[in-house]
């Protein structure tokens, strides 16, 4: 490895020489002293108003009660009120969230359960989080890349892309058996006693994560897992997985994770058998499972998938290497979207799209342009001009036949795309390419 090459490279390549005694140790390593006194500064109003200007922000829909974002900013200063006093007392109980399913890309009749907490709740959750946040942050490590504040999937995917480049070609493409909804709490709140000593802090997030759900007129217990859609369950999944990050780095592994979607790049089977076995070990002991189903370990040049992407060696190139005038080149690392990626993205922009859609043109543009512009520009990167290109023929013809209300039909002359792309603005996907040829190296 060149010495640039390892400048750049990240600290949890470096393996951890001290073992810590328990698992729960990593979250303290240095044995700091505890924050003792905490309640206090996340009821303070100011940081009440401050968790209010983020999640109107954010948008989203309400909870259980039914009250949206604008009714609650229409009693702005009752709520607030309210939300201090219970937090001072000690009297605040957050309600259930609102189940919501959402449906899993390619697996019809499979549902992800998402938890919508009430904006009252949101608004505390997100008071606690300001204050637990720095006090986590540190101790995080530099393997985690996932909902933390200067760090996003294009880091982790660099990082990754720079390991193969290096020679770590046997790849671990692990998935976790439904994390989110199988979360130990005790396992968790331990974990978070080892640098929060305030027992009403603890206590509040007990009560998140006890709080329940409610569905189909039902209420369900929560006796395990951490609502997906709360505010602060992405900082509780870290904390509950960093003695994972830690204690793999301390064995010399090169991980990367992006909260429950993490990679190990090695450089032989046995060394990517091995660190599977590892981190099997370390999960279990956090109440954590490994799907057996989803889990693989394979070589590059058969491909993996990672944050959306997937990831191979290409199969080589049929010309002459006098006749290539691209960068690319046989056996060359690529990236493009996986295919449940893009089928995602077509389902969003076909139910947007739908004949029915009491809309004009125009505004079945906008509507869509914020899905096309946020997919395009998140894989732009990646080696996808054949498939950018396609998909913008397909949208064109959605558009076509809503306007028409049929599929055959001779929309190219009322709507020639000159028109669409000037006069209506619609994002062309093609156009968020920064070059049209190919990328030297992808994430760079």
């Amino acid at each position: 490895m060149s010495k640039g090459v390892e400048e750049e490279s990240s600290l949890s390549e470096r393996p951890e020489p001290r073992r810590p005694r328990r698992l729960a140790d990593w979250i303290n390593p240095t044995g700091e002293r505890k924050v003792h006194s905490l309640i206090d500064k996340v009821y303070k109003r100011k940081n009440l108003e401050i968790a209010w200007e983020r999640v109107k922000a954010n948008r989203g829909s309400g909870g259980v009660d039914g009250e949206s974002i604008d009714a609650f900013g229409e009693k702005l200063e009752e709520r607030l009120d309210r939300m201090h006093g219970e937090l001072r007392v000690d009297s605040f109980r957050p309600l259930p969230v609102r189940q919501k399913p959402i449906p899993k890309t390619g697996r019809p009749g499979e549902y992800r359960m998402l938890g919508i907490p009430t904006i009252f709740d949101r608004v505390c959750q997100q008071a606690l989080l300001n204050r637990l946040e720095p006090i986590f942050e540190p101790v995080f490590d530099d393997a985690n890349f996932g909902y933390r504040r200067g760090r996003s999937t294009k880091d982790a995917l660099r990082k990754v892309w720079r390991e193969i480049q290096n020679g770590c070609e046997w790849i671990v493409d692990a998935d976790l058996r439904d994390f989110f909804g199988s979360v130990d709490h005790e396992k968790l709140l331990t974990l978070a006693a080892q640098r929060v000593a305030d027992g009403r802090v603890l206590r509040l997030i007990r009560a998140f994560l006890t709080a329940g759900s409610y569905g189909e007129g039902r209420l369900f217990p929560t006796e395990r897992g951490t609502p997906q859609g709360g505010v602060i369950s992405p900082l509780l999944s870290n904390v509950l997985l960093t003695p994972f990050d830690r204690e793999m780095r301390r064995k010399g592994y090169h991980l990367t994770r992006y909260a429950d979607d993490w990679v190990v790049t090695c450089k032989t089977r046995g060394e990517a058998s091995a660190a599977l076995e590892a981190a099997t070990r370390v999960l279990e002991k956090l109440g954590v499972q490994i799907n057996p189903r989803k889990t693989r370990i394979v070589h590059v040049r058969h491909g993996f998938e990672f944050l959306g992407y997937k990831i191979k060696t290409g199969k080589g190139l049929r010309l002459p290497p006098r006749k290539i005038t691209s960068s690319a080149r046989s056996g060359g690392l690529y990236a493009f979207p996986r295919e449940k990626s893009v089928q995602h993205f077509r389902e969003q922009i076909r139910a947007k799209t739908r004949r029915k859609a009491p809309v004009t043109t125009q505004e079945l543009i906008q509507e869509i342009n914020p899905v096309i512009r946020g997919w395009g520009e998140y894989f732009k990167r990646a080696h996808v001009r054949k498939l950018f290109n396609r998909l913008d023929r397909w949208i064109v013809r959605r558009l076509w036949s809503h306007r028409h209300k049929r599929w055959r039909c001779a929309g190219w002359r009322t709507l020639p795309r000159a028109k669409l792309y000037g006069e209506f603005g619609l994002v062309n996907l093609v156009g968020l390419i920064p070059s049209l040829k190919p990328l030297r190296r992808a994430f760079s």
